[in-house]
């Protein structure tokens, strides 16, 4: 009647191993270090780097205790936090701007348990220390570059329909055209309508003034705001990518503002500089001319031209070229860019362009057969010639760039930077707050000691007041606890204040359920039935009414974890969790502690309970 099968004692035996294993990590803390990262494409981190940055340590003193090469990052470990921070300085310095060097932290978890899949969990930005920033987008900025754009859209389709049209004024929130007369505004509102049916067009014909005026509507206007902020958002998140930290906090906040959480990010001016960095595409037109390439070398520029290096130089090319100021088409227009392989199974990058840039750029390579072009990446202010292809024939709006002897990597990046690189508009910082890794130390002590005195305590009262059964019931509580940490561990979780906050919540619930059972067993001893079958029915009946508590509170957890952001979001996770492992710790692996206890003897003739 009280013995559980072989396979549910298997079951507690391997529940207990798992969550011993994945949650050990959470105890190996951390350890200072220093992560590099390419700032510019043409940058790369090989064994070269490695050795020229080691070598350089060496001459200062400083010697890593470990260097842990990967994909995109190469990481140095450090004994403590002040030869982290001069290494970083001694980095920077060697490798100049073409490269981030961050300060970060590295799990001291061993390799044997990372190759199990155990990692310790995240931890949010008051317990781990970091960087926190509220930015505003420039919304007005956002809505300018859009009517810049109209503008020009509107001097394309009348050029194209050989409509004569005087000044494009681009006022506070619409785009104005002067005309000639009557019938030229309405020969120019036929065309725009059929070009730019989202706009509001009004035709001015009064008084001698002729003219159109293009301006959003209501409900575009904030379409074009929610947009702006959206892909600054992913932008930011991509930034972010660079700096190797563990779950960011990126989120919107009110209509136009976004909040950036960086856990474990000590830097605060090398994120700050992550988040203003943008990059786009533009094309413009170059002269490959070796004498007045020759020219502008020795400070003989053209004017209306500048002088630009080609990115990634390899040897037998030209190390820079001649290309006009003036921006035939930007990123802007691309809806596409990813790495693909031609004919020749080479890396190249394919773009596709929208309506108006397939226009644009069709125009563009059939009046100028036979000349050169140049795709120009422009990344935190400084351009770099990615390719300068002649023009052979006329484009489209899909085409390939072949950089030369690209590699698969460089040809991925650069396609990341044009998808996603550049922001909508720009943003201004109006709150920073730095917490420090010590602030965050003293989070996680008074969390953790809250926790294990309520704990404490919970112990001893079940166990003077239940005696046997108390024992059992402090022993599936401390098993509760084991569990939920594990889950969170397994998950990736990020923990905060607030989720440990919930995991003193969950003790309180879960020996709730423990209360439930041992009542009912006293309860049925009580009503003179035997040991054995009070243990019985205590459970059975017990089981009824703890899945009815916790079937409600975990409707409102899932609730709190659906429509709550933040740090509410943080303990609606770890609160259903903490749900979830009480029922199994207090229901199942209670009992099986009771009929190890119980369940063998053959004459039972009291309780202690």
């Amino acid at each position: 009647m009280n013995r559980y099968p072989w396979w549910k004692y298997t079951i507690m035996a391997v529940a207990l191993v798992v969550s011993l294993i994945y949650t050990i990590p959470n105890f190996y803390g951390e350890s200072p270090a220093v992560q590099i990262s390419v700032a510019r494409s043409s940058a790369k981190l090989d064994e070269a780097v490695r050795s020229h940055v080691v070598a350089e340590l060496g001459k200062a003193g400083i010697v890593p205790a470990a260097v842990l090469p990967g994909a995109d990052t190469l990481k140095f470990r450090f004994k403590d936090v002040e030869q982290q921070i001069r290494a970083k300085d001694v980095i920077q310095h060697a490798l100049g701007e073409d490269y981030i060097v961050a300060l970060n932290l590295l799990s001291n978890t061993p390799d044997w348990l990372e190759k199990l899949g155990a990692k310790p969990m995240f931890l949010g930005l008051d317990l781990r220390g970091g960087v926190h920033f509220l930015l505003e987008v420039d919304m007005k900025a956002a809505v300018d570059k859009q009517l810049q754009k109209i503008g020009s859209s509107i001097r394309r389709e009348l050029k194209d329909k050989k409509i004569r049209y005087g000044r494009v004024v681009v006022d506070r929130d619409s785009v104005s055209v002067q005309l000639r007369d009557a019938e030229t505004v309405d020969a120019a509102l036929a065309v725009l309508k059929k070009a730019m049916p989202d706009l509001q067009l009004t035709p001015v014909k009064a008084d001698g003034v002729f003219r159109i005026t293009a301006a959003y509507s209501q409900q575009a206007l904030s379409q074009l705001k929610n947009d702006a902020v959206a892909q600054n958002i992913t932008t930011l998140h991509n930034r972010v990518n660079e700096l190797g930290v563990a779950e960011p906090i990126i989120q919107q906040q009110g209509e136009g503002r976004i909040v950036v959480q960086l856990p474990g990010v000590q830097d605060t001016a090398k994120a700050k500089d992550i988040l203003g960095r943008t990059a786009s595409l533009e094309v413009r037109m170059a002269d490959m001319d070796p004498g007045r390439i020759m020219g502008a070398q020795n400070g003989e520029v053209p004017a209306g031209y500048e002088l630009l290096p080609m990115a990634g130089v390899r040897q037998g090319q030209v190390e820079s070229i001649l290309i006009k100021k003036e921006v035939e088409l930007t990123g802007d227009n691309i809806v596409k860019a990813e790495p693909r392989f031609d004919q020749n199974n080479n890396p190249v990058i394919g773009i596709e362009l929208d309506s108006l840039g397939a226009s644009i750029f069709r125009d563009l390579t059939r009046e100028n057969l036979g000349k050169y072009m140049a795709i120009v990446l422009v990344e935190k202010g400084k351009g770099e010639v990615i390719t300068s292809p002649r023009i052979n024939s006329e484009l489209g709006g899909s085409f390939v760039i072949e950089g030369g002897g690209m590699t698969v990597k460089e040809a991925s990046d650069i396609s990341l930077l044009v998808r996603a690189g550049s922001l909508a508009a720009p943003m201004n910082i109006v709150e920073e707050r730095t917490i420090g890794p010590s602030l965050g130390k003293e989070n996680i002590q008074k969390g953790f000691n809250s926790t294990l005195y309520g704990f404490l305590a919970i112990a001893i009262f079940m166990m003077i007041y239940y005696r046997v059964f108390g024992v059992v019931s402090a022993i599936a509580l401390g098993v509760n606890v084991l569990f939920l940490l594990a889950l969170l561990s397994m998950l990736q979780a990020t923990l905060t204040l607030p989720g440990i906050a919930a995991i003193a919540l969950a003790l309180g619930m879960a020996i709730d359920s423990n209360v439930l059972i041992n009542e009912r067993v006293r309860e049925e001893v009580r009503n003179g039935m035997s040991p054995q079958m009070a243990i019985s029915e205590g459970y059975r009946h017990a089981f009824a009414t703890i899945l009815d508590s916790n079937v409600t509170t975990l409707i409102a957890g899932i609730a709190l974890l659906m429509f709550g952001s933040g740090a509410v979001r943080g303990f609606a996770v770890v609160h259903c969790l903490g749900i979830l492992t009480s029922m199994f710790s207090a229901v199942f692996f209670s009992r099986g502690l009771i009929n190890l206890v119980y369940g063998y003897r053959r004459r039972v003739t009291s309780l202690a309970v």
